[in-house]
């Protein structure tokens, strides 16, 4: 009896402290695990570019990261979340479509197209193509193995045509420190010159990936 009081107490004083669903504003970007990818947009939620951002103000809402350039946009975002994030979803689909490497289902292995219209999902700040609804819950059962085909294919399909033989972070050649990292956002491919410098590259994204579409040297 004094275990099942002592319980429901603490059942009480649980429920006195929860505010709800987290949002934007109060999920901790330090202590909440992301899930999937960095973000991988060069606009924020709120469309202001990220490029020349050097300390984005990251938010992991349920999960996901976000990347905004203020905190005046941090609020307008936790304002309307859902309909931000439909926009960011429709951005994501179109940059990454472009470089999609498969033409069958990660899950299922059937031809896209095959069973009417590919399912375009957005997942942890990816993009990942089924043949069919209903290959959704496997996808999420086994998230890392079916994203490893992708990266797989993006890194077979990109590797050759990389167009910049240093790292974008360190400015060092590819090559020098021995076998040149490869690293996967989205459907895009990042050669760094070592493992360490991803980590730097996650913190701001935009500003990297702006590097190699131009083309230009490593970001200072």
């Amino acid at each position: 009896m004094h275990r099942s009081y002592l319980l429901m107490i603490a059942t009480l004083v649980a429920l006195a402290f929860n505010t709800g669903p987290a949002t934007a504003e109060s999920d901790n970007a330090q202590n909440t695990p992301r899930v999937g990818d960095p973000y991988p947009l060069k606009v924020d939620p709120l469309g202001a570019s990220l490029v020349d951002v050097e300390e984005p103000i990251v938010v992991i809402h349920e999960g996901r990261e976000l990347q905004f350039t203020d905190e005046a946009n941090v609020a307008k975002f936790n304002i309307a979340p859902d309909k931000y994030l439909t926009q960011v979803d429709a951005l994501i689909i179109a940059q990454q479509k472009q470089n999609y490497p498969l033409k069958s289902c990660p899950v299922s292995g059937q031809e896209l197209g095959k069973m009417g219209g590919p399912v375009d999902l957005v997942y942890g700040n990816r993009l990942v193509r089924l043949c069919c609804g209903g290959c959704e819950g496997a996808l999420k059962k086994e998230t890392a193995r079916h994203f490893e085909k992708i990266d797989a294919a993006v890194i077979e399909q990109q590797q050759a045509d990389y167009p910049l033989e240093t790292c974008v972070i360190s400015g060092e050649k590819l090559g020098m420190m021995g076998e040149p990292a490869d690293y996967v956002i989205g459907t895009q491919l990042v050669r760094f010159c070592c493992p360490g410098c991803m980590s730097k590259f996650e913190k701001a994204p935009a500003r990297y990936l702006q590097v190699i579409e131009t083309k230009d040297t490593a970001v200072e």
